[in-house]
């Protein structure tokens, strides 16, 4: 499995070469932060600001500052006036939904966002490209953010209106297949009627809102997520029942077993770039139990209490040394032992083994849930 997952970046190299997607390389993350909430406005020109820099993204940023919520807007890009407090985004102009999937993998993995504003579509229309299968792409995409983040929340827009009758009518095609896709990704996935939103004497050009249209998406955009009041909330501490990566913020990298699930019990767990896959989600037990492939625990060698004592993967046995505190700072903490899971040495690449320490208040010793 894990050899498997290291020739991705390779293999998606020659995807690229030979079916002309954009792959971008990875940011430096965080290019303005303030602490808050990360907040992903994921799309093309439309939240880029094509008229306007910054588009819907300066009018929604000074609504959830005026609502008390800290946010840090993320992604690769970034434009926009002073009155934008955040200019971080993930808008690509001319982009389609294709272009999108081929890098959210790495945004993902650079970004950790908490919630993703998704509004996409609207070039696939324009470029006439392989509209039918469209709502597919868009399905597909909104599986790839789920699977690096099952915490996510991610809200999905319909496509605002264009002047266009021909491209228009594609967009009502479109839009009519995006609430049955969201219907089908469970409760933390979200529609936003943008279309609706808006009117056409909201456009600059037929296709591109101007400052009253970018100000009504800014208005769609809060509302929906003032109707989800944990999409501006941090998650620190993972719900009982519900599988969750768990990444340390010194490298946003996540906590997973060495041992793939194939090794036998007693695999160590270390940080590794985050992909979703099975040995890297973790489900929280009412008992206090951290569960890995519904069977096995993450468990304290030993039951030991001493500093650098083995954090591994064990079946799941009742014992204290599965059971641990998940605190909403971010620390996990044996019950045993009263001691935190900490990245080795507040090490960051892949591999870093993940032992138990006294707890010390660093960021190695802090997981969020994603």
């Amino acid at each position: 499995m894990r050899r498997y997952l290291r020739r991705l970046p390779a293999f998606a190299a020659v995807l690229a070469a030979c079916c002309g997607l954009t792959l971008l390389t990875a940011a430096p993350a965080y290019a303005e932060t303030n602490g808050g909430v990360r907040v992903m406005p994921l799309g093309d020109s439309i939240t880029d600001g094509y008229n306007v820099p910054g588009g819907y993204r300066i009018n929604l940023w000074q609504r959830m500052a005026s609502g008390g919520h800290t946010v840090d807007l993320v992604g690769s890009g970034f434009n926009g006036p002073a009155a934008l407090g955040d200019h971080d985004h993930e808008g690509h102009s001319g982009w389609r939904i294709d272009q999108l999937d081929a890098n959210i993998v790495n945004w993902m993995r650079a970004y950790a966002p908490r919630t993703v504003l998704l509004h996409i579509g609207t070039n696939d229309i324009g470029q006439n490209y392989d509209v039918a299968n469209a709502p597919a792409r868009l399905s597909a995409l909104i599986d790839k953010i789920r699977l690096l983040g099952p915490q996510t929340e991610i809200f999905v827009a319909q496509v605002v209106p264009r002047s266009n009758a021909t491209e228009e009518a594609r967009s009502v095609t479109f839009n009519a297949a995006i609430p049955g896709i969201v219907a089908q990704k469970g409760p933390r996935t979200h529609l936003v009627d943008m279309h609706s939103a808006l009117t056409l004497a909201d456009l600059a050009d037929g296709l591109h809102p101007n400052q009253t249209g970018y100000d009504k998406m800014a208005a769609k955009w809060y509302a929906a997520l003032q109707a989800v009041p944990g999409s501006l909330a941090t998650v620190a501490v993972p719900p009982v029942g519900s599988a969750a990566l768990l990444s340390n913020p010194l490298s946003n990298r996540c906590m997973d077993d060495a041992g793939g699930g194939t090794a036998g019990p007693g695999s160590q767990v270390h940080l590794w770039d985050c992909h979703g896959g099975a040995n890297q989600r973790w489900t929280r037990t009412a008992a206090g139990e951290l569960r890995i492939y519904g069977d096995r625990c993450l468990d304290v060698n030993g039951n030991g209490t001493a500093d650098g004592t083995k954090i591994q993967v064990w079946p799941c046995n009742g014992t204290p040394a599965q059971r641990f505190t998940v605190n909403p700072n971010g620390t996990i903490v044996g019950t045993a032992s009263g001691k935190c899971v900490d990245a080795k040495s507040s090490g960051t690449p892949n591999g870093t083994l993940i032992h138990l320490w006294t707890c010390n208040a660093t960021a190695a010793q802090r997981w969020f849930a994603r």
